[in-house]
């Protein structure tokens, strides 16, 4: 159990309890979003796991002008707040920009700070005043220990709604490794700790509309490494046609695979939950 537990509509992020991130990788059209979110509805209530919906508005930082980037803010906010009235699922989406800051806490439960910008102080704590859950990706560029820099700009508004994610590092040229010490470091801050299981196998430089883009082979394995070192949630993102996908084509997991890779990763959390406070664990 982390000291610090975050409270997410019903979640105790950080208790004993695994949960769960999911959704598309970006806001496409409405009934996909909707599509996907019975899906996970069906799903995680079957698994009895709690889950937040995730869905991009926004998606600054694809490889090309002429890539799909998402609906924007207003569209996309409508759509998220059509999926928690449906389902009653709490939100999650990323942040760019400050300004996009106020009007996304109006909707969201957690905003979220990208990897590529989770040093960036404006954005990281106009997020914060907000006083909503705060979740910041791990920078690919970032020593696992550093992430406890931008968690205590978080903290430097008073706020202690902080969730850390897990997405791995660069290595050599467009590729990701996830070294299992990063778990046991950012366990270390206190804060919940999440693996992003789907970003921690894209290949950039590749766009992720081919399927060199990914290496979906690794997802099983490297969830079962993460879900054994002790993380508190998982974030994978689902869609129901990952190929047909308009962004990380080649990384999503069809949302129809889901249930069965989430049954051993929820049994692996229950032997690890009954070592966890072993002197040598």
């Amino acid at each position: 159990m982390s000291k610090n537990i975050v409270k997410v509509g019903d979640i105790n992020c950080g208790a004993d309890e695994l949960f769960l991130i999911s959704g598309p990788c970006v806001i496409e059209d409405e009934s996909i979003m909707l599509k996907t979110a019975e899906k996970l509805k069906e799903v995680t209530e079957r698994l009895n796991i709690p889950m937040i919906y995730k869905a991009s508005f926004q998606k600054d930082n694809r490889s090309s002008v002429d890539f799909y980037r998402g609906p924007g803010i207003e569209e996309g906010l409508r759509i998220l707040q059509k999926v928690k009235d449906e389902f009653g699922f709490s939100l999650v989406s990323d942040v760019h920009y400050p300004d996009q800051v106020k009007p996304a806490a109006e909707v969201l439960d957690i905003i979220q700070i990208p990897a590529y910008l989770c040093m960036q102080t404006d954005l990281v704590v106009s997020a914060a005043e907000t006083g909503k859950v705060v979740n910041i990706k791990h920078g690919q560029f970032l020593a696992p220990e550093n992430m406890i820099k931008p968690a205590q700009k978080v903290e430097s508004t008073g706020n202690k709604n902080i969730i850390l994610t897990e997405r791995g590092f660069t290595f050599g040229y467009n590729d990701m490794v996830v070294d299992p010490r990063s778990f046991y470091e950012m366990r270390k801050t206190d804060y919940p700790v999440v693996f992003d299981v789907t970003h921690s196998i894209r290949k950039y430089g590749i766009p992720s509309a081919d399927p060199n883009g990914g290496a979906r082979q690794y997802l099983g394995t490297l969830a079962r490494a993460g879900v054994a070192a002790g993380v508190d949630g998982l974030f994978i993102e689902t869609h129901p046609c990952p190929s047909e996908a308009l962004c990380d084509a080649a990384s999503q997991l069809e949302v129809t695979q889901l249930e069965e890779f989430l049954k051993p990763l929820i049994e692996i959390h229950n032997i690890e939950l009954s070592y966890r406070n072993s002197p040598n664990h």
